[in-house]
């Protein structure tokens, strides 16, 4: 390994703990972190093709090849069918336990993410991402965040079963940043 690799390495292990240390709503961590060893990253990174190419979605492709390239991938993800107790409201239910009864109903999971999710959950996904993107930015490690690897490696299984939503941050120490100047997805 190189001093950059290693380096990079290290990173994704301070993005973990600004993720963890983000703040959550009533101080309760339902956010699941991993960082991929080079075999998970690249059955991602296959996984990405083989989703694109059957559903038709460019992005993926683009994407795949991104992750595949990567020194490092991190990981971010929630258990949103956690309910804060709040009855909030921004799920779209009008209590918690009308959110709890509509998500113990669904039986199949049909789409990248595991619906319903608890709003406020999401919310404290969003932050736990942006820390961590924040982090590897303030070391100078070029990331990007993605929807696609996130939903793929939850797919998989990388972040367990109770894992409803995740996004993933590759992370790349080149001369040039391989996230930009990106081919567009057709």
């Amino acid at each position: 390994m190189t001093a950059e690799k290693d380096a990079v390495a290290t990173v994704a292990g301070l993005m973990a703990l600004a993720a963890r240390t983000a703040p959550k709503a009533k101080g309760q961590d339902e956010i699941i972190i991993t960082v991929l060893s080079a075999a998970q990253k690249k059955k991602v990174a296959k996984a990405m093709e083989e989703f694109g190419t059957k559903n038709g979605v460019g992005f993926f492709l683009r994407d795949a090849g991104n992750v595949a390239a990567s020194d490092a991938c991190i990981v971010i993800g929630a258990r949103g069918r956690v309910f804060v107790g709040i009855n909030c409201g921004a799920c779209g239910y009008p209590s918690c336990a009308a959110f709890a009864k509509a998500a113990g109903a669904v039986k199949k999971q049909t789409t990248p993410f595991a619906g319903p999710n608890c709003a406020v959950r999401m919310a404290d996904l969003g932050i736990a991402v942006g820390s961590a993107a924040k982090t590897a930015q303030i070391h100078n490690v070029d990331n990007r965040v993605m929807y696609s690897a996130g939903s793929i490696a939850m797919a998989l299984g990388f972040l367990g079963k109770d894992c409803t939503a995740a996004y993933a941050i590759p992370l790349s120490a080149s001369g040039k940043s391989i996230y930009f100047d990106r081919p567009s997805p057709k």
